[in-house]
């Protein structure tokens, strides 16, 4: 395997046992940040590594570590302080600040991720403290080929990249994006067990359209409008050449681009090398598994429902297609599928004639499919979709808070016992429902999921829980059986079976409780299980190119490469 870095190496003695190659030593040894293990530097090697008196004389284990840096945690006094803290200790002792995230999992990610990582990007500019990751922009992409080369991991397998057009819910966000693919890296390490010596974030500064950013004297980004059409597609050339160059085994993760650009960029590219976007395919295959779940515990098929996406962006396209897919794999035909999923945008349902953009035009009714409608105008509206398709399960990815109200939830209520509410936008603040509202008014019948954390809800004296439908549940996984299969490509049928994966489990595990999604504790186990259902599918696509996978057992295969946090024992290099 290639040396992982200029700084240090992972090798094994005679006995298989791992430890730390480091080409640095004293002062240099502290500050590189997956070097540093602090205290927990014991004393024979503080003096071979010229670290003798430069740190306390008490030697601490990493538990030890993990209870002071935890007291520290619970001092903070609000969910951004508390972020602010954790990256700090990440760009310290970074092996420290995974073993902490994976010790309080579920009281972490969302201070990691959503809801909090949201403020912390609208205030990434004043609040910046240390560099992480690279960053493209029209000043350096000339010199892509150098900028890669300038990062000190050799053999990076996993890059998250964003342009920041469409941050979650927050739309432009401009350089505070870069938080969103150092987040979405610490869930694949601490969930999806990937190594950190193998990851890169990735800031693809093309401008913002925000004027306020642009005038803003603390902004960090460069202060321009955004580059578009063929001046962008130029400058992802520019910056995939420069990756496959000095990479050519990583994967891509697109991250948060505007649905005016994310589907040119997943086709662009997808064929280059392995790669996806987790609005688009990781939102709609958490989608379809929260359906599936909710589903079988109405012990319903999928086919007798009649589902309809509020939302006709990246993430709500993503899960129309994903709907579609999970209909066709149960047993329907294409057009039989299309019918029965109905997408609205901010102008009503999309119907063939009507205008759209290109990217919606697959997902568009037939005018005879509605011809028998009663509606007042000529795109039928929320309401009148509900009402006139007879709509049993509702899918909020629009942005907009309270969009599905009273009236909207008590009319999908009517078509049947057990209506399916799922609103997913996040953070919390966008969501179109609260969860407890649901409930009161389809009287405790409602099965409900949400996209951000929510507390469960105690109604008529018994508790619901609320899964919530985090892509954390995907990605991790379906990366890590890209990265440890060495796909060619990520294949749609991957994607899918991610899905279902995730449902599998879920049903096994949670259905009987009223769960729709397991608990975020469990995230490394689901991980484990979606990678292995994509790696064998990946395996049986015949795009895994890994050598010696055909008779593998792909659960054992993972789980004995699942990176956790640990201190190796050092010896100096030579």
């Amino acid at each position: 395997m290639t040396q992982i870095s200029r700084y240090f190496d992972i090798k094994r003695d005679s006995h298989g046992r791992e430890y730390m190659e480091t080409y640095l030593d004293g002062i240099a040894l502290l500050r590189l940040v997956m070097t540093n293990k602090g205290t927990a530097f014991p004393q024979d090697e503080r003096v071979a590594l010229g670290l003798d008196g430069l740190l306390p004389p008490q030697v601490h284990t990493l538990e030890q570590q993990m209870d002071r840096v935890y007291h520290g945690f619970l001092r903070e006094p609000d969910p951004l302080a508390k972020y602010q803290f954790l990256r700090a200790l990440q760009e310290r002792i970074e092996i420290l600040y995974y073993a902490l995230v994976e010790r309080h999992l579920e009281e972490m990610l969302p201070i990691i991720y959503t809801p909090t990582v949201g403020q912390a990007i609208q205030e990434f500019s004043a609040r910046y403290q240390s560099p992480r990751g690279l960053s493209f922009s029209p000043v350096n992409i000339d010199r892509a080929t150098q900028v890669v080369s300038n990062y000190p991991w050799n053999d990076v397998r996993m890059i998250v990249a964003t342009d920041s057009s469409a941050i979650l819910g927050l739309g432009d966000q401009g350089y505070g994006g870069l938080a969103i693919t150092i987040g979405k890296l610490s869930i694949y390490t601490v969930g999806g067990g990937v190594s950190p010596f193998h990851t890169l974030p990735v800031k693809l500064d093309v401008g913002t359209n925000r004027l306020d950013l642009i005038n803003d004297p603390l902004y960090l980004g460069v202060r321009q409008r955004r580059l578009r059409g063929e001046a962008y597609l130029e400058f992802l050339d520019k910056f995939v050449d420069s990756v496959l160059a000095r990479w050519p085994k990583t994967v891509i993760q697109w991250e948060d681009l505007s649905k005016d650009v994310a589907f040119k960029v997943l086709e662009r590219y997808r064929d280059r090398l392995p790669s996806f976007n987790d609005d688009i395919q990781g939102t709609g295959a958490v989608a379809l598994a929260g359906v599936l779940s909710a589903c079988r515990l109405k012990k319903e098929d999928l086919k007798d429902q009649r589902m309809m996406v509020l939302g006709a962006g990246a993430g709500g396209i993503g899960v129309a297609w994903a709907l579609i897919e999970g209909l066709v794999r149960e047993g329907l035909t294409r057009d039989e599928a299309g019918a029965r999923v109905l997408v609205l945008d901010s102008r009503g349902l999309l119907v063939e004639g009507r205008a759209m953009d290109a990217y919606k035009a697959p997902y568009a009714q037939t005018a005879e499919a509605i011809a028998g409608w009663r509606c007042d105008g000529a795109i039928p509206t929320l309401m009148e979709v509900i009402e006139n398709a007879g709509v049993t399960v509702l899918l909020g990815l629009s942005g907009q808070a309270g969009a599905f109200n009273r009236p909207i939830v008590e009319a999908v209520s009517r078509n049947t016992a057990r209506p399916v509410i799922f609103p997913l936008s996040n953070p919390t603040s966008i969501a179109e429902a609260l969860p407890e509202d649901v409930f009161e008014w389809t009287q405790g019948r409602a099965i409900v999921a949400t996209g951000s954390p929510f507390e469960d809800v105690t109604y008529d004296g018994r508790t619901y829980p609320i899964g919530q439908g985090n892509n954390a549940f995907i990605f991790p996984g379906l990366g890590f059986a890209s990265i440890l299969s060495e796909a060619s490509r990520i294949t749609d049928a991957m994607v899918l079976e991610s899905a279902y994966a995730l449902a599998d489990y879920t049903t096994a595990r949670h259905l009987e409780s009223g769960w729709v999604y397991p608990p975020v504790k469990e995230l490394q186990e689901v991980s484990i299980r979606v990678a292995s259902r994509v790696m064998a599918c990946a395996i049986e696509e015949g795009v895994a190119q890994k050598q010696g996978l055909e008779n593998v057992d792909c659960d054992a295969y993972l789980r004995r490469r699942f990176w956790r946090p640990r201190y190796l024992p050092f010896v100096r290099g030579t």
